[in-house]
């Protein structure tokens, strides 16, 4: 595949392929649009295919007829968005079809929300559904199109059965991280390197270990490395991480490995421009409290260009802190605080309000807890509580954040000490209960 931006205006048209892949491209989810079109720079099939990216729901549709006036066989849209954009992201799908709608485009959404919901997602109007790792699913989908195959033959995907029901094509292939690339070279789409796909400590309210397994698989030094070359090599100073803990990088418990941490770090640094900057610990990864000590924020000082990092409390109640399986007290949450501003950083410091069980005693401990940080040099950042798809607590109630406790976000926030989106993820939460009870949890159908 030849290098050009496919964002550029200037980008060369289709042609006739076989399978032209048109990409609803969104700010939102373009680290995982980009380990897809990675995955298919790194293991291309043997049909002519070629990308576009629309970074609108007019321009894609716009690129899809394009695509079908200039004679590709069959279209492939791949969609990817969070549980609280799907009802945006179905409307923007109706305006697209309404635009350009062909039986030889497929419409297919993949992403933490259609691998929990695929049977929501195809009544939404898509045509597939990708459930779990996308990468491999993805390669094999462009094939299949492209050779008229029958896309029962791609694991991974939900598909409408006659009745309507979801039909299940089996599991998606789960390969070692170094396989594909976190991000398409080719295509000039770059962003942060996932270091670490999912996660042990399975919390209650998070996608993540549900999605992708509780347990970590890391991706080598070595293909870190190669990463980072590329983007140096193009002058890009910038490097950060995905990973849901990043002290826990290269080890399979609990217990932080220092020594991986810091051959990784290391590495980068190796491979960086002279002027280059190393983010680890601050967006879009997290530490987790236990996980902060004085020996590793050193090492992450000897290394690292930010001077803030992220920690993830959720809770000022060691109660609610239990009941969602966090793994830790509310204890190693101040110890964290101190140490991380003790050597040198300002902890940003996560805080979900409304979780289920909550009641204002506990919103109250999260709050005197909150302020404490802030004393001792810390910005709070709140979030509302969502049942989110796949997740223990999709069907479970959200508690009701007081409008007290509300008025204390704004004077936090007006001060400097506290921000985030609490109040849009509200709306959302209240969207997902009234979706998770039009689709109780029910067993999706396997193909035989």
């Amino acid at each position: 595949m030849s290098e050009y931006d496919p964002c550029s205006p200037d980008a060369p048209a289709f042609g006739p392929l076989d399978v032209a892949v048109v990409v609803r491209y969104r700010k939102a989810v373009t680290y995982g649009m980009h380990a897809l079109l990675g995955a298919l720079e790194a293991n291309p099939p043997e049909v002519a295919h070629g990308v576009q990216l629309g970074r609108t729901a007019a321009e894609t549709a716009a690129l899809i007829g394009t695509a079908l006036a200039e004679g590709c066989t069959r279209v492939l849209v791949p969609w990817s968005f969070y549980s609280p954009d799907a009802e945006a992201m179905a409307a923007e799908l109706a305006e697209v079809r309404a635009a350009v709608d062909d039986p030889r485009v497929v419409h297919v959404a993949g992403g933490v929300h259609a691998t929990a919901e695929p049977q929501q997602i195809l009544d939404a109007g898509w045509d597939v559904a990708a459930i779990g790792e996308g990468e491999a699913t993805f390669v094999s989908l462009v094939a299949a199109l492209g050779r008229g195959e029958p896309l029962t033959t791609v694991p991974g995907l939900a598909l409408r059965d006659h009745d309507g029901k979801a039909l299940r094509t089996g599991t998606s292939v789960r390969g070692p991280l170094d396989d594909t690339p976190s991000f398409a070279v080719g295509l000039h789409r770059f962003g942060p390197i996932e270091i670490t796909r999912g996660c042990i400590y399975s919390c209650r309210f998070c996608q993540t270990p549900f999605a992708f397994s509780a347990r970590f698989r890391h991706r080598s030094v070595e293909n870190v490395r190669w990463h980072v070359r590329e983007m140096s090599e193009r002058g890009l100073k910038d490097v950060r991480f995905i990973t849901p803990t990043c002290l826990s990088y290269g080890t399979q418990d609990e217990t932080p490995d220092l020594d991986a941490v810091e051959e990784l770090l290391a590495g980068c640094r190796e491979e960086m421009l002279p002027h280059g900057r190393l983010f680890f610990g601050s967006f879009p990864s997290e530490i987790r409290p236990e996980h902060v000590t004085v020996e590793a924020m050193r090492l992450l000082k000897k290394y690292v260009s930010n001077d803030n990092i992220i920690i993830g409390a959720q809770s000022g109640s060691d109660k609610i802190l239990a009941a969602a399986k966090r793994g830790h007290g509310v204890q190693p949450v101040r110890d964290a605080v101190r140490i991380a501003v003790q050597e040198g950083f300002r902890p940003n410091v996560d805080f979900i309000f409304g979780m289920p069980g909550e009641d204002q005693g506990d919103a109250d401990d999260s709050l005197r807890l909150a302020e404490e940080l802030t004393g001792l040099g810390a910005r709070i950042h709140a979030h509302t509580f969502m049942p989110l798809p796949g997740t223990p607590w999709r069907d479970a109630e959200p508690a009701l954040v007081a409008p007290a406790t509300i008025r204390r976000f704004d004077e936090l926030a007006a001060r400097g000490d506290l921000y985030g989106h609490w109040q849009k993820q509200a709306e959302h939460a209240k969207r997902l209960a009234e979706t998770a009870k039009a689709y109780p949890r029910r067993e999706q159908r396997r193909r035989v």
